[in-house]
């Protein structure tokens, strides 16, 4: 095999070039859009020129939608050369790269469905974080004609639509036989103790073809700021390898992004590479309330002054020979109805356990909760969630501007409280072995373990967050279009606070300020693509956290961790049970 090496370092002043003569992007950078849902949109004979026009690569609420959830149509009409039909070999088609698309999609072209990701309602299932690519047979393109793309997408909360982009239709033989690919030393793709950041990338080219066109790349820190870009002739011989090394100076301690894209007239490939520089020493703003340890400790003393009247249900067909299943009733602060499943092993003894906290606007159910033949499991439904809905019901999106107003009524007071009432209840249980207590969540869920961590730290042993949510809310609003779209609205359409006022509530509710509190080792998860919850945020509280504690980047990883990572939590929970690592 021949290996071309050209080596590239990539400094501040490089001149931009345009390469419109080196490369052609069939799809058009304005699509059509609308809200509502009509089966005939997909129909290329339908008529959108009345549909407004936006970018198929950011999501909705950035571009006019804000408050939308529920259906909608995306449009494009595009032509393709018949000079591609030698280009496509024996496979004979072409592949649609849509990127990632928020929650699930139906997508058709010229009036075929080529392919759907996640499931539409009633019985939703999400797709956020999976990214699109569909086939599209050379039978079903028009060729020197306009040809349809109209994609149906559904949105239950939080961001909607098309994302992480730009979409791209490729030759697949081209596509599928050139590969860019980085060359990380560590395998977490996290940089420390080095001025110059120098990063590999090799383009391998087993496509049967000469390819003479452009890379270009584009690197962004954690908060979209541009860098550094460079624009460079590619010629890649059939059976080459061609290196080329980024060098990035001036780095400080955060995530970065470096946009790979490769185009000529036959095809585009892109791909995102996202890497980390010594994140252990990310410093956010102090922000926290001078009376922030009374205003929680007010909190704990209003909770213990509810009765929590427990009650345990027996749920027989649930219950196996080797583990019993309850759903459990208890009162949490303001008298509000909550409840979880617990699951104990049936063989006599005293068991450690791991209460398990939950993911914004998701449910836990009994089968989560089994943690092996030797530890109890506990999930709680927090208020607003699940089945604990009796009393408190903001619904979805509004949970997270409940009684914003009035910080000692806001909806998270009561939330941490209610997993405070969970370890009250594991506490109050003779088979649970009170030195061994832990609490893991994900998301939101993981939020709430730093918070329980943090306000029972006495009791709380371990703890393992992933991807946590509800940190360092002013830089986050900055990263992350939600939930920053339904705040912004708050105060900048409604104007029913300032930001300042928003601020200063959500100050008492940020876990970087727990973080100090939190006594227990952590182990924390965190998945370098994450979009929704992303790293940045993370390492604002974890750094914080002043206990025994480690972490896990995965960096192929969105805000969903890959299934080595429940091995390696629960791996690691049995070594601080000090349980036999066979089970």
């Amino acid at each position: 095999m021949n290996k071309t090496l050209t080596k590239t370092a990539i400094s501040f002043l490089l001149i931009c070039t345009g390469f419109a003569a080196f490369a052609q992007n069939l799809l058009p950078q304005q699509w059509k859009f609308s809200t509502g849902d009509e089966i005939t949109w997909s129909d290329p004979a339908f008529d959108d020129s009345g549909w407004i026009t936006l970018s198929p690569e950011r999501v909705w609420e950035q571009q006019g939608f804000g408050s939308y959830d529920g259906i909608a149509w995306y449009r494009v009409t595009f032509v393709i050369p018949s000079s591609y039909k030698k280009y496509l070999g024996k496979k004979g088609s072409f592949l649609l790269n849509l990127g990632m698309i928020d929650d699930c999609d139906e997508t058709y072209f010229n009036g075929k469905i080529i392919g759907t990701t996640g499931t539409f309602p009633p019985e939703t299932v999400t797709a956020h974080d999976k990214f699109r690519s569909y086939e599209i047979a050379w039978k079903l393109v028009r060729w020197d004609k306009p040809n349809t793309l109209a994609i149906r997408v559904f949105d239950g909360t939080g961001n909607g639509g098309i994302y992480a982009g730009p979409p791209a239709l490729v030759i697949k033989e081209l596509f599928e036989k050139i590969s860019i690919i980085p060359q990380f030393k560590k395998g977490d793709h996290v940089f420390s103790g080095e001025d110059v950041i120098k990063l590999p990338i090799t383009v391998e080219n087993k496509s049967g073809l000469d390819i003479d066109g452009i890379m270009n790349v584009r690197i962004t820190n954690q908060y979209g700021d541009q860098l550094e870009t460079h624009h460079q002739p590619l010629r890649s011989a059939s059976g080459s390898e061609t290196e080329t090394e980024i060098n990035l100076d001036r780095v400080v301690p955060g995530f970065y992004k470096a946009s790979v894209k490769i185009e000529s007239g036959l095809f585009m490939k892109q791909m995102d590479i996202r890497f980390g520089y010594e994140p252990e020493k990310i410093v956010s703003k102090n922000d926290r309330p001078t009376d922030f340890e009374e205003f929680w400790s007010k909190a704990k003393a209003d909770l213990k002054n509810v009765d929590p009247r427990y009650k345990l249900i027996r749920i027989d067909s649930l219950c196996t020979p080797s583990r019993n299943i309850y759903l459990v009733e208890m009162h949490s602060l303001g008298d509000v109805l909550i409840r979880g499943w617990y699951s104990v092993p049936s063989a006599p003894g005293r068991y450690p356990a791991i209460l398990q906290v939950q993911g914004y606007s998701s449910t836990i159910f009994p089968s989560y909760v089994n943690y092996g033949e030797d530890i109890i499991g506990f999930g709680i439904n927090i208020r607003g969630h699940g089945n604990s809905k009796d009393d408190v019901n903001p619904g979805f999106p509004g949970y997270l501007l409940y009684h914003l107003d009035d910080k000692d009524e806001y909806i998270y007071r009561g939330a941490y409280m209610d997993c405070l009432r969970a370890v009250d209840f594991l506490f109050s249980r003779i088979e649970v072995d009170t030195t061994r207590v832990g609490v893991e969540g994900a998301s939101q869920g993981g939020a709430l373990t730093f918070a329980t961590a943090a306000l029972a730290a006495d009791r709380i042993a371990v703890c393992a967050p992933q991807v946590p949510f509800l940190s360092d809310f002013p830089n986050y609003f900055k990263v992350a279009a939600w939930p920053a779209n339904e705040f912004t609205n708050y105060v900048e359409v409604e104007k029913k606070q300032s930001w300042e006022q928003v601020y200063r509530t959500l100050s008492y509710f940020d876990i970087k300020n727990l973080a100090p509190m939190i006594k227990a080792p952590m182990l924390m998860g965190v998945g370098l693509c994450d979009e929704v919850c992303p790293p940045v945020i993370n390492f604002a509280a974890f750094n914080k956290v002043r206990a025994e504690k480690s972490y896990v980047i995965y960096p192929e990883a969105g805000h969903s961790l890959p299934n080595p990572h429940y091995a390696l939590k629960m791996k690691w929970f049995r070594e601080k049970f000090n349980l036999p690592s066979n089970k």
